[in-house]
């Protein structure tokens, strides 16, 4: 989304300011600190103390059952471009409105539904803010939200305040007092907030964590998770991006600026928030220099790009600990080559599983210190990929399981799978990252987003088959 009105500058001429600016963000906010005054900021921010709960906890509270979930969507380019095909294939569901600031977009958008042989959606397209409107609209159930990440948090409250289900493209926000808000916000309103963790949803993940919790692994131990990706290239496409928004964050951040991938699986086996949560995380970084040579090698003098100065750490690599001394690794790496990898890594007692590729070594059926075959295991596998085995879409079809269920709970009136205080404490470590790196990796605390309610047991991800 990028398109300007006549009254206000775009988005797009916005963060390009802010790259030239070198801003950086500090864990309560926007500080507006420069690239050469970066070095004078406080090391260690204070972390602010858990508020109090105003409101009922949406632990544990169910949908209200309909017949057809009416579904609006905010942000059409790459993401929400190709999720559009993916809501139109699911049962009992009904895309009612498309918004972006891209008219062309939009249009495209409505063409799909129409050709679906659904009724035409209204359109907003009207600036940077029109998804306002779309969410105040009486007929619309889930608000789902695929933008730029300076605008997850102003969307998805918006939604909330409306009195709309939403679901965001991850992280949730970039601020801690962004996620408690949204935390707040979502117990007040009622409405649930819920990050859109696909690969919590894949195929091997989702095996893993029956496995987990039937004891297989044992006492679990430790795990791993990252996203890494080269994403050089596509930074640095006006097209794919539409426009260096992402880019931008490595002028602002020094950590991990996209942790739920890698995170949200191994909370998941670990029953974070379901028994355990995590507590601290302590983080270090490399030096920042994939994307300052990948542009010397690539970009023409003159280019935008020239003007920016890279902060993000080429390789961050954090520790999670956890209430039951559980460690969790989480690895960030995007601007250097290297095959694509998620590490989703669990150890136990009694074993462990490797992804990338998928392998596992469990006693006492495994003695000859060789890796076993993962796909052995395929009795494992859980009920939705039984049920949906060569799913649609991308992502080797964690997209379509992960939407599919959503809507499934959300006809059936059943608890999400994932509420908010998973969203926001996935997403924590973006600031909190970055505190610790300027902190020379000392340790920051993880908020309890659930208030002390970690501590019950209560279903996830690793749900029964429900009756429809």
């Amino acid at each position: 989304m990028n398109e300007a009105t006549p009254q206000q500058p775009s988005r797009r001429s916005v963060l390009w300011t802010a790259g030239a600016a070198g801003a950086g963000i500090g864990v309560g906010g926007m500080s507006g600190i420069g690239a050469q005054s970066a070095a004078a900021a406080p090391t260690a921010p204070t972390v602010p103390s858990t508020p109090p709960r105003r409101d009922a906890t949406m632990a544990g509270v169910p949908f209200e059952r309909r017949g057809t979930v009416r579904v609006g969507l905010v942000g059409l380019g790459q993401r929400g471009g190709e999720m559009i095909d993916l809501f139109l294939a699911l049962p009992g569901v009904r895309v009612v409105a498309l918004c972006d600031t891209v008219r062309a977009k939009a249009a495209a958008a409505a063409a799909k539904v129409t050709s679906a042989g659904q009724p035409a959606p209204a359109l907003y397209t009207k600036g940077d803010h029109d998804f306002e409107n779309l969410c105040e609209r009486a007929d619309v159930d889930f608000v789902f939200v695929a933008t730029p990440w300076d605008w997850h948090f102003e969307m998805c409250r918006t939604a909330m305040r409306c009195g709309k289900h939403v679901g965001v493209e991850c992280p949730l926000a970039m601020e801690l007092g962004q996620l408690w808000e949204l935390v707040d916000t979502s117990e007040r309103t009622r409405r649930h907030c819920m990050q859109l963790e696909n690969c919590c949803y894949g195929r091997n993940e989702m095996r893993v964590l029956r496995m987990a919790h039937a004891g297989l692994f044992g006492e679990l131990l430790h795990g791993a998770g990252a996203y890494i990706h080269d994403l050089r290239q596509l930074m640095f496409d006006p097209g794919y991006y539409e426009g260096p928004w992402r880019r931008l964050w490595h002028t602002r951040l020094k950590g991990d600026v996209y942790p739920t991938h890698g995170f949200g699986p191994v909370a998941n086996y670990m029953d974070v928030n379901r028994g355990d949560r995590a507590v601290r995380i302590s983080t270090v970084g490399s030096p920042a220099l994939g994307l300052a040579a990948y542009r010397e090698q690539h970009m023409p003098a003159g280019d935008p790009s020239w003007k920016e100065s890279y902060v993000e750490s080429d390789m961050s690599i954090s520790l999670v600990q956890t209430a039951k001394g559980r460690v969790i690794r989480l690895e960030h790496a995007v601007s250097n080559p290297h095959p694509y990898s998620r590490l989703n890594i669990l150890g136990g007692t009694k074993g462990v599983f490797e992804d990338y590729p998928a392998r596992i070594y469990l006693e006492p059926e495994m003695t000859d210190d060789r890796w076993g075959d993962f796909g052995a295991y395929a009795q494992w596998d859980h009920w939705l990929w039984k049920e949906h085995s060569n799913p649609p879409g991308g992502h080797g079809g964690m997209d379509y399981i992960m939407l599919y269920r959503l809507m499934q709970c959300m006809r059936l009136g059943l608890v999400p799978d994932f509420d908010v205080y998973d969203a926001a404490t996935w997403s924590a470590p973006v600031p909190l990252s970055h505190a610790s790196i300027k902190a020379k990796g000392a340790p920051q605390e993880i908020p309890d987003f659930t208030r002390g309610l970690w501590a019950k047991a209560r279903p996830g991800v690793d749900s029964a088959k429900p009756a429809e």
